[in-house]
């Protein structure tokens, strides 16, 4: 099977559709798939739910689709750096599922490995638990959380292979094996693609089992969310 596409459009053709529910990897604006990103908001699908960890900038990463309107609903555990998530939010233009970050990673990791729910103690008796189940265990009372599984994964690595082994660089793997397994379609954007086998078998952070479709990115922007200086005296 020929997993490599030759843009994001055509990775994205067939597969996406109006009332989805995403899943974006990602950290800010660290290890975004940001070619994947712009694809979807030109297919001009709508009333989507994006799953992530936050909702990049105004003018960047998910931004770019909060600014045309096609999410309605976000599930995130940092909604900071983002006046017009903000704007819609407070106006309630956009639903928001407010997740605390850990337990968005482990119900990502759930859907990924077939589990549909969990029980932690974080967020009991907060706004987070309201309308959930609650059970003791031991004495001590937790919330049940229900896994992730996106219609559709939207992942960014910095190689692949052929048959979609993946390797992530540095911090910019962060929420993006979670997204990539919890999928029902995994579409992965990479900086580079090398021949199967040319990995080093340890140097393989997901296999490529979980990965349907490649496209190459060679040259991302890889913006900054925000460049802080400290001035020094002397310098």
């Amino acid at each position: 099977m020929n997993k490599i596409y030759p843009s994001a459009a055509e990775a994205l053709k067939g597969i996406v559709a109006d009332g989805q529910l995403f899943g974006v990897g990602g950290f800010g604006l660290c290890g975004i798939p940001e070619a994947l990103i712009a694809a979807l908001r030109d297919s001009g699908v709508q009333n989507l739910t994006a799953i992530s960890n936050n909702a990049g900038v105004d003018d960047f990463g998910l931004g770019i689709l909060l600014q045309t309107r096609q999410i309605k609903k976000m599930i995130s555990s940092y909604v900071g750096e983002n006046k017009e998530f903000e704007r819609q939010y407070l106006a309630g233009e956009l639903a928001l599922e407010f997740t605390p970050q850990g337990t968005l990673a482990e119900k990502l990791r759930a859907g990924g490995a077939g589990i549909p729910a969990f029980f932690t103690k974080t967020g009991v008796g907060t706004l987070v638990a309201e309308g959930k189940e609650l059970r003791e265990f031991d004495g001590e009372t937790y919330v049940m959380e229900r896994a992730l599984v996106p219609d559709v994964s939207l992942v960014k690595a910095h190689r692949a292979d052929k048959s979609g082994n993946l390797q992530f660089r540095y911090t910019s793997r962060n929420f993006n094996p979670a997204v990539a397994m919890a999928g029902k379609i995994c579409v992965v954007e990479v900086e580079e693609i090398v021949e199967t086998g040319e990995m080093h078998p340890d140097h393989v952070h997901l296999p490529g089992i979980y990965v349907h479709r490649i496209v190459l990115n060679a040259k991302p922007e890889k913006r900054i969310e925000k460049r802080t200086i400290t001035e020094k005296a002397g310098v």
